[in-house]
């Protein structure tokens, strides 16, 4: 696993020295080239102006920024690279907060932070430690390609998980949502969802996570270069009868009942 950022985390007058690793492995995603379709070449991308429809190169572009539709205020270099924020390769912790207080949506992205050197376990380790015994995790920011970002820092076994958070003003309202308001629930019906719920409680790590649109994928790939013939699986039907709640939910807990006992 090779770092992607080496640096300190800083909490008061303690200074620990870490590494940052992706923990998304992007290696196992599959992707595609555009192709010619009458000579297999590789299909190129050319910057064009939808104005006057000529191809650019990267001396001919500025960026812009649209205040008003079709209305811009151009941003030069020395102007954007003035702004820019100079690396401390170091992450500032200004708060510990409850992790259960910070919503899902909040989370960008994910990352594994190590101790950098064996100078480093010890404080590391201590690090670890007391946001386990807190139940806390450490809210800081750090510069990760120009740009600052907030992050809040979680110990996990031995390790710790680095999150790169949103913004607020980035995510937009739950309250939002249409539709959502004035509901009402059935009492029976939920007692009965409930029982439902309870008939399919499993552990996490035993739930199937198989990419099967990836290895569906991959059959095909293989007959192919195999220069086998490709059958078609056929589309599940989802047109389905109407059905009462109250009979759905009990021939739902019945069929998950059943699985238990196969399983």
């Amino acid at each position: 696993m090779r770092s992607v950022w080496k640096g300190h985390i800083r909490f008061s007058l303690v200074t620990i020295p870490i590494q940052i690793f992706n923990a998304v492995n992007t290696s196992s995603a599959i992707s595609f080239n555009q192709l010619h379709k009458e000579d297999m070449g590789r299909v190129s991308y050319r910057k064009v102006c939808r104005s006057c429809n000529e191809e650019l190169s990267s001396k001919d572009i500025v960026k812009g920024y649209e205040y008003a539709d079709d209305q811009y205020v151009v941003l030069e270099k020395q102007e954007l690279d003035a702004i820019k924020l100079k690396s401390t390769r170091a992450i500032d912790i200004e708060a510990f907060v409850d992790l259960n207080d910070v919503h899902p949506s909040r989370f960008e992205a994910v990352y594994y932070v190590g101790p950098n050197g064996d100078v480093a376990k010890k404080t590391y380790g201590l690090f670890c430690e007391v946001l386990k015994k807190s139940g806390k995790a450490g809210v800081g920011r750090i510069i990760l390609r120009d740009k600052e970002d907030v992050v809040l820092l979680k110990a996990e076994g031995n390790a710790m998980i680095m999150y790169k958070l949103r913004y607020p003003e980035e995510v937009r309202a739950l309250e939002d949502v249409p539709d959502t308001e004035g509901i009402e629930v059935d009492k029976k019906q939920l007692a009965m969802a409930e029982t439902l719920v309870d008939s399919l409680v499993m552990d996490f790590e035993k739930v199937d996570f198989q990419d099967r649109y990836k290895d569906a994928l991959m059959d095909i790939v293989n007959e192919k270069i195999d220069g086998k013939e490709i059958v078609s699986i056929g589309e599940e039907k989802t047109d389905r009868p109407v059905v009462d709640i109250m009979d759905a939910l009990k021939a739902s807990i019945e069929q998950a009942k059943n699985l238990k006992k196969q399983a």
